[in-house]
């Protein structure tokens, strides 16, 4: 690991914590994030979603009585970085739990068997279901986000509504992108659905080829899945082509500011998949997440000065999660991996967690909307 990796992390614990970091009966909850590198557009409101809630948390008097220690590593977008972290957390940091998998799912899913032969609980915050299913081979690690299959169902709720029947999977070979197309190939005959899947490089400047084949097909309605600048490229490529007369969904991987403002006028072509997080004002008064919703965005605002993305929700929720796990176990590793499997209703900005001994994953498709880029900002679309 180099001295410049080892700095930043060192770094970012000192200035969050001083002196009392050091504290005996501290709890260690230790992350790895990419705030340099290809993902560093995630990484920055992922981490700043999560110095909230751990600021929230000391402000608080910690757990219980615990002040909270935050171990920081930047993986600079690469697995090897990420599981040198990882390893560096478990064996000399000794965290009591690991919180975010370097916003990416290639990473998350590598550093899912290094947790569990530690037996540390790892709360994920990417999206790809494989990070913890199947639960029996992947017991110590958990997720904050939705995943592929939540959003497929919602995605079948919203089809009928408009009457599709066939779709064409536009993804990328990254691990989220193959994680999608595996999981809608599975579930394509449960859903009514009749699906064709086109595949792209995560570093792809062109995909003409798989747009036109798409466009000569009969598919209706077109998803792109993937969290790389590939997906400005689809939108700018889908309008030129004109593929517009079918309904264009990008993943919940792509609600990004910086990539709407990116794809210029064509952004406001394509639907997003997403939490409600990104349309707190838009949701009418009766929904149960609103308020929380209203009063984080206020807090980031206030202290970054723009508008956060979901990626704050999902760190924000994971932290939230492992406060509540940990005050339940008092730091014992298995109790607190015990305590993640108990959480029921507990309400997150990003949605009302749910999970159980059967399924890591905690979120449903009640928590997802489909969103839109309209005036510069995201807007509600379809809300269930």
């Amino acid at each position: 690991m180099s001295y410049k990796f080892l700095l930043r992390g060192l770094l970012a614990t000192t200035l969050a914590f001083g002196a009392s970091a050091m504290a005996a009966d501290t709890y260690r909850i230790g992350t790895i994030l990419s705030t340099t590198g290809p993902a560093a557009f995630l990484g920055e409101d992922m981490k700043a979603g999560m110095e909230i809630a751990i600021e929230e948390i000391n402000a608080a008097g910690g757990i219980d009585g615990h002040p909270v220690q935050w171990v920081f590593y930047d993986a600079e977008s690469q697995t090897n970085k990420a599981l040198t972290a990882t390893r560096r957390l478990l064996s000399q940091d000794k965290v009591d739990i690991i919180v975010g998998g370097g916003n990416m799912s290639g990473i998350a899913l590598a550093m899912v068997p290094l947790s569990a032969q530690a037996k540390t609980p790892f709360i994920s915050t990417e999206g790809a279901l494989s990070i913890v299913d199947p639960v029996a081979q992947r017991p110590w690690a958990f997720k904050s986000t939705v995943d592929d299959r939540q959003v497929f169902e919602r995605l079948k709720d919203y089809f009928d509504k408009k009457g599709i029947t066939r779709v064409a999977l536009l993804h990328d070979t990254s691990g989220f992108g193959q994680a999608a197309a595996e999981e809608l190939k599975r579930l394509a005959p449960e859903l009514g659905l009749t699906v064709s899947f086109e595949a792209f490089a995560p570093s792809d400047t062109d995909l003409t080829p798989q747009l036109t084949r798409i466009k000569n097909s009969d598919a209706q309605a077109v998803l792109c899945w993937t969290v790389t600048p590939a997906g400005v490229i689809f939108n700018k490529q889908a309008t030129q082509l004109g593929l517009t007369d079918r309904e264009l969904i990008h993943s919940y991987g792509f609600v990004s500011q910086k990539y709407m403002e990116l794809a210029g006028d064509s952004a406001s072509n394509v639907l997003l998949v997403s939490v409600k997080f990104p349309v707190g004002a838009d949701l009418p008064d009766s929904d149960s997440q609103k308020a929380a919703i209203e009063e984080l965005t206020r807090k980031f605002e206030a202290r970054y000065g723009r508008k956060p993305n979901q990626y704050v929700a999902q760190t924000y929720d994971a932290i939230q999660l492992a406060r509540h796990a940990l005050q339940t176990s008092q730091g014992d590793k298995e109790k607190t991996r015990q305590a993640l499997e108990q959480i029921q209703d507990f309400h997150g900005v990003g949605g009302s967690f749910n999970f159980s001994p059967e399924r890591h994953s905690g979120l449903s498709k009640s928590d997802i909307v489909l969103i839109k880029w309209e005036d510069g900002a995201f807007r509600l679309h379809d809300y269930q």
